[in-house]
């Protein structure tokens, strides 16, 4: 440890003394605590804690003693529950302060989390060291002035990029970038409509290619800018990041990466292979890297709550996704078998050729369980219709299962984001005043 001496540490919660080796605290898992051993100074401890023994080297901190026995239980065994007769908010309130998360709670304990959550439409944002900002930097402590200042830099530039509402620049930056997404799509849409071809007369593989001509086009033109903006924006953000395996490996940089290539790649291909070239001349490669363009849309999740709170909604429900899929999959199975077999199975002197087998059945039954019903195939036989009704009601019932848990989930990652961006906008508002 930096600052305090003697081996062993001693962390006084509310009344209960608990005693950990000094290297212990190192790679400690609650950050609260591991924040300990990187102080320099008494001023950085009193920052992490509510008061400090020199002599004795204990940290005291005015928390709930009992909760923190149950957080103990989960460093040593991996499993946190709630503390019995407590409230959950409270208890998650304690969570936080040490710097744990809902996820780290029990699966059962998460629901009831949840449904507390949704009720009262609370949330509550981690704790952070005063002067830092989102995102754990270590500006404005005073300490390596040069260091500091080039983190500070870092970190302002990386809010700026990743987080819209946090300061002006933000803001601004985000308007630009929702101004290039909403023209590259009505290009790409205009792009599609026969009246754009006709006065060339020109098909839709002469329109996929990256001629000189097509370049020096006024949708060539547009494309080329929007392009060089996302690229742009893209190879700040990949800089400033903190950490670069990270950048690369989140879902929205991939979709950056997936909307941007294709135009390069479709560039060197018509540059390696020729204008006249076969490969050319079919256009279909080209056609469907270009349509790759349409990815661009989700790039507006950075800057939109709501898309942010469907992407993250589907991270956190997998399980029930999945269940979701395997019901569906169990239904489709059972019930294409069994309309195969009553509509062309058995000899009962009228064959359905739509059920022809069981793959063919398989669309029928999807359509039924999801209440579509195109009516494109439907039973003729009594036997076939009555299981077609009994297939429509238990599409109802089996899609109907997973949704509430579904919702639970939705609503508190809309709280998060909410109360996050919030957060950002009373920074943005004191930058006003300022």
């Amino acid at each position: 440890m930096n600052f305090g001496r003697g081996p062993s540490v001693v962390l006084n919660v509310g009344g209960t003394r608990y005693s950990f080796s000094r290297e212990v605290l190192k790679d400690f898992p609650l950050r609260r605590v591991s924040r300990l051993h990187g102080c320099l100074s008494e001023q950085d401890v009193l920052e992490v804690c509510d008061d400090y023994d020199r002599e004795r080297n204990e940290y005291f901190f005015d928390r709930h003693s009992e909760a923190f026995g149950f957080i103990m239980l989960y460093v040593r065994h991996g499993h946190l529950r709630f503390v019995p007769h407590m409230c959950e908010l409270s208890f998650y309130n304690e969570m936080i302060y040490w710097g744990l998360e809902g996820s780290h709670l029990d699966y059962c304990c998460q629901r009831r989390l949840d449904d507390r959550m949704s009720e009262t439409c609370t949330y509550y944002a981690a704790e952070e060291p005063p002067g830092e900002p989102a995102g754990g930097s270590l500006e404005g402590k005073g300490r390596r002035p040069a260091a500091a200042e080039g983190g500070k830099w870092l970190e302002r530039m990386r809010r700026t990029f990743e987080e819209p509402t946090s300061s002006v620049a933000a803001q601004v930056l985000a308007t630009v970038s929702i101004l290039f997404v909403i023209v590259s799509m009505v290009v790409l849409c205009a792009s599609t409509l026969p009246e754009w071809r006709a006065p060339e007369n020109r098909s839709v593989e002469e329109q996929s290619r990256y001629t000189a001509e097509s370049v020096r086009e006024p949708s060539g033109i547009i494309e080329a800018i929007c392009i060089g903006w996302f690229t742009a924006e893209c190879i700040v953000r990949f800089i400033v990041s903190k950490n670069k395996c990270e950048f690369v490996r989140r879902p929205l940089n991939i979709i950056d990466l997936l909307a941007i290539t294709p135009y390069y790649i479709s560039v060197l291909m018509t540059v390696f292979t020729g204008e006249n070239s076969q490969l050319q001349r079919a256009g279909v490669t080209l056609r469907v890297l270009r349509m790759m363009r349409i990815f661009w849309v989700i790039k507006l999740a950075r800057h939109f709550i709501g898309l942010q709170t469907l992407g993250l909604t589907l991270k956190r429900c997998y399980r029930e996704m999945v269940m979701l899929l395997v019901f569906i999959c169990v239904a489709m199975a059972i019930f294409s078998a069994l309309s195969q077999l009553l509509e062309n199975g058995l000899d009962l002197g009228t064959k359905n050729k739509d059920y022809a087998s069981i793959p063919a059945a398989c669309w029928w039954v999807i359509i039924s369980m999801t209440t579509v019903g195109y009516g494109d195939m439907c039973p003729i036989t009594v036997p076939g219709r009555i299981l077609g009704g009994i297939c429509v009601v238990s599409g109802i019932v089996l899609l109907a299962l997973p949704i509430t848990f579904i919702y639970h989930s939705f609503v508190q990652c809309y709280h998060e984001l909410k109360f996050r961006s919030a957060r950002y906008s009373r920074s943005l508002s004191a930058e006003f005043l300022n």
